[in-house]
């Protein structure tokens, strides 16, 4: 299987079930050309993994980090935290 091929439709910011446990789980993220995965808080600390594309992650502390092919970003919990897609990207949220 590839993660490209999870996601079937063409919307804007599509987000995917990759894997579930009683432990934690992982989230195929694709987020389009110029669109946004708009700010939202995690309870739980995460990780993104940017396996595709650029992508600019910033959160409401002030971090802007641009991620490339092979970049992450660990993600605090109860901060607010946003996706911008430069090109077309593929991520795996890990929680």
């Amino acid at each position: 299987m590839n993660i490209k091929e999870l996601h079937t439709q063409e919307k804007p910011v599509s987000a995917i079930s990759l894997f579930k446990s009683e432990l934690g789980n992982a989230t195929a993220i694709k987020i389009l050309k110029g669109e946004k995965l708009k700010e939202h808080i995690t309870k739980t600390p995460a990780l993104l993994i940017c396996m595709e594309g650029e992508v600019i992650f910033e959160n409401e502390k002030g971090i802007k980090q641009t991620l490339k092919s092979g970049d992450y970003v660990n993600i605090e919990p109860m901060i607010k935290h946003w996706v911008d897609g430069i090109f077309e990207s593929q991520l795996i949220l890990i929680k």
